[in-house]
């Protein structure tokens, strides 16, 4: 495995221009994965014990961090991202913070699983980021408050240690640990500033939650479901089209770069666990001139089973959400849908069970990580 680069130190101070020109930042092979911490899935910063000059929610804000070079307030400079006050000593003959003097941020992920992998990016703080930076994780159940998180009997599990950390990159961690999390406790030390997170990881879905809804969308993301491969990525990702909720707008769904021969685009997902499928819908929302003309939806059951056409090639409408109820019911562990010849769909929906082998495999899965 190659090694994940990292940076220390100073960026050098803006000087103009673009302002991501010098900006440090690398491929890290875990961000295949699904952000736990994305907002969409309902992820949200807390509490922090410090905001002073920039708010902990633009933790999670998608999209890069922007960066405005006259852009001030009555605090000071106006940063995107979280950003603390400086931190001083007891006295003035120790004027320095102490060894582990730090802030923290508490964030809640937007779907409890486990963590590959953990970006902070430092993005436009070039003198004013953490000098380094650690993250622990913990698995409460419910929604429970900032404090009851806080409390003593709640366990916090180290995922990245205290480690320096470079100003105006992407620092990025591989995780290691084999655990289901629902929060995070991101840690700066001493003080400083942080553009962005990003938790890449597993979702591991609660099966007791699943079992009292009956039927649920057994490819949706946030209760497991994943984009394991697709033919095209040239517009926007796969994965958008089992993000929760509609479509919101064009580059909120899939879209392919236009075909000039005679084949066609697909997505190949992996659902939660081995399902029986009784519906399929396929919503080409906000996709006008650019929708996918047919789609068929087939499934297969297990890594190495035959794929079975259980929709079969389909005329779409541009911009419309259409259902589909299925003859007899489709047992498998995977689908794919295929789109003719190109275009885009926003979004796509499996409706179903878990079979009986299905749900145990989930509870099983949820115990030994729980």
């Amino acid at each position: 495995m190659t090694a994940i680069p990292t940076f220390t130190g100073d960026a050098h101070p803006y000087s103009g221009g673009d302002p991501y020109a010098d900006y440090r930042t690398a491929d890290f092979p875990f961000t295949r994965y699904v952000d736990l911490a994305d907002r969409q899935l309902g992820a949200g910063v807390i509490a922090a014990n410090d905001e002073f000059f920039a708010q902990r929610e633009n933790l999670l804000v998608p999209g890069p961090a922007e960066f405005d070079p006259e852009h001030f307030g009555h605090k000071g400079k106006i940063m995107d991202g979280w950003e603390t006050r400086r931190r001083r000593g007891v006295s003035a003959g120790h004027p320095w913070p102490a060894a582990d003097d730090h802030d923290w941020a508490l964030v809640r992920l937007g779907a409890a699983g486990v963590v590959r992998g953990i970006v902070v990016d430092t993005a436009h703080f070039r003198g004013n980021y953490p000098q380094a930076v650690s993250v622990e994780g913990a698995s409460v159940a419910g929604s429970p408050p900032p404090a009851e998180l806080l409390g003593d009997d709640v366990k916090w599990t180290t995922l990245v240690p205290r480690t320096p950390v470079g100003g105006h990159a992407a620092n990025g961690f591989t995780v290691s640990v084999e655990q289901r999390f629902t929060h995070l406790r991101v840690n700066q030390h001493p003080d400083g500033g942080i553009a962005r997170l990003r938790v890449y990881g597993e979702v591991v879905p609660d099966p007791e939650w699943l079992t009292v809804l009956g039927t649920f969308d057994v490819a949706a993301l946030e209760h497991g479901g994943l984009v394991e491969d697709a033919s095209d990525l040239f517009y926007s990702p796969a994965t958008n089209t089992i993000q929760p909720g509609r479509s919101r707008k064009m580059d909120d769904g899939w879209e392919t770069r236009r075909r000039r021969d005679q084949g066609n685009d697909w997505i190949r997902y992996r659902l939660v666990t081995q399902s029986q499928i009784r519906a399929v819908e396929i919503d080409t929302a906000y996709l006008k001139g650019n929708s996918a003309g047919w789609a068929s939806v087939s499934v297969r059951d297990g890594e190495d089973g035959e794929w079975r056409e259980v929709l079969p090639r389909t005329r779409l409408q541009p911009d419309t959400d259409h259902r589909f109820v299925l003859a007899s019911p489709a047992v498998g562990t995977h689908a794919r849908v295929d789109i003719f010849p190109d275009g885009g769909i926003s979004r796509l929906r499996l409706f179903g069970t878990p079979t009986e082998a299905g749900a145990a495999a989930l509870t099983a899965r949820h115990r030994e990580l729980s």
